[in-house]
C-alpha cells in the first residue's frame, strides 16, 4: 500500500464519521423531540443514545492510540531506513496528511461536540 492510498483511506474514514456523527446528532434530536412532547420510552433511548456514543468516543479513543503508536514506530524506524533508502515509504508515510495528523493528535471520530451536544438534550 502506497501513502497516497493511505491518505485517501484515511479521507474516507473521516468523511464516513463525519457522517455517523450527523446520524446520532440527528437521532439524538428525534428522540428528544419526543420526549420533550411526554414519550417516556424516547427518554430512556435518548440515555441509550448518550451511553452508546460514549461507548463508540471511548472505542475511538482507543483507535487513535493504536495510529499514534503504529506512527510512533514508524517515526522510530524512518532515520534508519531513510539512510539506507534515501526516504522511501516511511519518509513519505511521515510527511503525509495521515502521518501529520496522527502526529499532531487529529484523528476522527465522535468528538466532544457531539458529546456535548447529546447532553445538553
Amino acid at each position: 500500500m502506497d501513502v497516497a492510498t493511505i491518505d485517501r483511506t484515511y479521507a474516507q474514514l473521516q468523511q464516513e464519521s463525519q457522517n455517523v456523527t450527523e446520524a446520532l446528532k440527528t437521532l439524538a434530536d428525534k428522540l428528544q423531540k419526543a420526549a420533550n412532547a411526554g414519550n417516556m420510552e424516547a427518554k430512556e433511548w435518548l440515555l441509550d443514545l448518550k451511553s452508546l456514543a460514549l461507548t463508540i468516543q471511548q472505542e475511538q479513543m482507543q483507535m487513535q492510540s493504536l495510529m499514534q503508536a503504529i506512527h510512533q514506530t514508524v517515526q522510530n524506524q524512518a532515520p534508519h531506513y531513510q539512510s539506507v533508502q534515501g526516504g522511501g515509504f516511511f519518509g513519505n508515510f511521515l510527511g503525509s496528511g495521515f502521518g501529520r495528523a496522527i502526529e499532531n493528535g487529529i484523528g476522527f471520530g465522535i468528538g466532544d461536540d457531539l458529546i456535548n451536544h447529546l447532553f445538553r438534550l
